[in-house]
């Protein structure tokens, strides 16, 4: 049986994973999707082929195959996905070898119908922050269980820092407890890539640290006393809250604040980014405040303001309905 080629198609992923992971610093989640849908592919060559792929065995031809092997059980955005995947592949492979074709480009990207994100009105918003303080065990005329009324001020804390700060709910699950600067009235964030970037705090988010603090010691095992010492946000065993938890925590909260069950942290970052543009803010300072690499990413708030722009028309205007006419 013939060795696999030196320029084998696996050798080449590990490689563009290792660079993602080295020059990139992109995270282990990022890395995951790279090699999964480069896997995918390299298995789909392998079954048409009969034996490992080498680079030169992939053209236009194969891509095509396998494009039109996804359509039977994958979405248009996850076949978008994948694509993409490839050519950042071999955007990585021509800086070695400038000259190499690659055999991604002038494939046609499936057209993406982006749904909107999910944003709250700003009386959404503020039941949603409340929702903590108006829990049964918040209106305890005896103030209750002192771990409960820990957990109540966290939570009113996670909150805060997801739609006053606009975090990401990775960036908050990681956040040390000296991470807000009071004295300067900013927040450091270490966000995508391991940039730091700095976030003005409101009055309201300060407010529910300084009442989160003093409770945070009570949040520990409760038999060997083991708590984390860094961390901002802990759970009920003194461990760093995960994201799965934060994750949780809004939809219960969404619940209580709004009925709605599908709230989920980056709706709140959503909410945050749209109300801000709505207040007049420029959208490169909105770039900065969510650590946004590209514009073109925080454009798209202005579509969601125009989505709701035309909701108020449509219900408030005369002449909004199709096919009404006023009658004089």
């Amino acid at each position: 049986m013939p060795a696999t080629p030196v320029s084998s198609f696996s050798r080449s992923i590990e490689d563009f994973v290792a660079h993602l992971r080295g020059e990139r610093r992109a995270s282990p989640h990022t890395l995951e999707a790279y090699r999964r849908d480069l896997t995918q592919l390299r298995a789909f060559l392998e079954q048409r082929l009969g034996r490992p792929p080498a680079l030169l065995d992939i053209g236009k031809l194969e891509l095509r195959a396998w494009l039109a092997a996804l359509t039977r059980d994958q979405s248009t955005s996850t076949i978008a996905r994948k694509l993409a995947s490839v050519r950042s592949l071999y955007k990585f492979l021509s800086r070695a070898e400038p000259s190499r074709e690659n055999p991604a480009e002038g494939l046609a990207t499936p057209r993406l119908r982006r749904p909107m994100p999910l944003v709250l009105s700003t009386d959404a918003a503020g039941r949603v922050m409340e929702a903590p303080s108006q829990t049964p065990s918040a209106l305890m005329t005896d103030g209750g269980d002192g771990a409960e009324q820990a957990r109540l001020r966290r939570d009113r804390l996670i909150l805060e820092l997801l739609y006053g700060c606009g975090l990401r709910v990775h960036e908050l699950a990681a956040m040390d407890k000296d991470a807000l600067q009071l004295n300067a009235g900013v927040l450091s964030v270490l966000g995508k890539g391991k940039k730091e970037r700095l976030v003005p705090v409101g009055r309201l988010c300060q407010q529910a640290h300084d009442e989160y603090l003093p409770y945070r010691a009570m949040l520990r095992h409760p038999k060997t006393g083991f708590q984390d010492s860094r961390a901002l946000l802990l759970g009920r065993h003194g461990r760093r809250l995960g994201v799965r938890q934060i994750q949780s925590l809004v939809r219960r909260y969404g619940v209580l604040g709004t009925g709605r069950a599908d709230l989920h942290p980056h709706a709140l970052r959503h909410t945050c980014a749209t109300h801000m543009l709505e207040g007049g803010a420029d959208l490169r300072v909105i770039q900065e405040f969510l650590g946004h690499q590209s514009l073109s990413t925080t454009q798209r708030y202005t579509h969601v303001s125009v989505e709701q722009l035309l909701r108020v028309y449509d219900q408030s205007h005369p002449l909004a309905v199709a096919g009404e006419k006023v009658k004089h």
